[in-house]
């Protein structure tokens, strides 16, 4: 009933809208239906490039922090360091064992 439309209604309604809105409106119309259809497509052809462009990022990977290697130098025999290495409990002296 409603499937295509022919030459004759296509006419009829050309014919309603300029009654309607007079031939001075009709190419302000049309130069603002155009104006509004290429702003649509421009926001979905953005929109589809933003989804496309999120889909194709790898995911962010962060390495885990790396935490400082503490080394331990170590001293010769006949040599003690004044500082004792970190971790460690203070060296025995021959004086303070019972």
């Amino acid at each position: 009933m409603f499937g295509q439309l022919g030459p004759m209604e296509l006419l009829i309604i050309f014919l309603i809208v300029l009654v309607m809105f007079g031939a001075k409106r009709i190419p302000e119309i049309a130069r603002g239906l155009g104006k509004g259809i290429r702003e649509f497509k421009s926001a979905t052809t953005e929109i589809t490039r933003e989804l496309t462009i999120e889909d194709k990022k790898p995911p962010v990977f962060q390495p885990p922090p790396q935490q400082p290697i503490h080394t331990q130098q170590h001293a010769a025999p006949h040599q003690q360091s004044a500082v004792p290495p970190v971790g460690s409990s203070p060296p025995i002296r021959p004086s303070d064992q019972p």
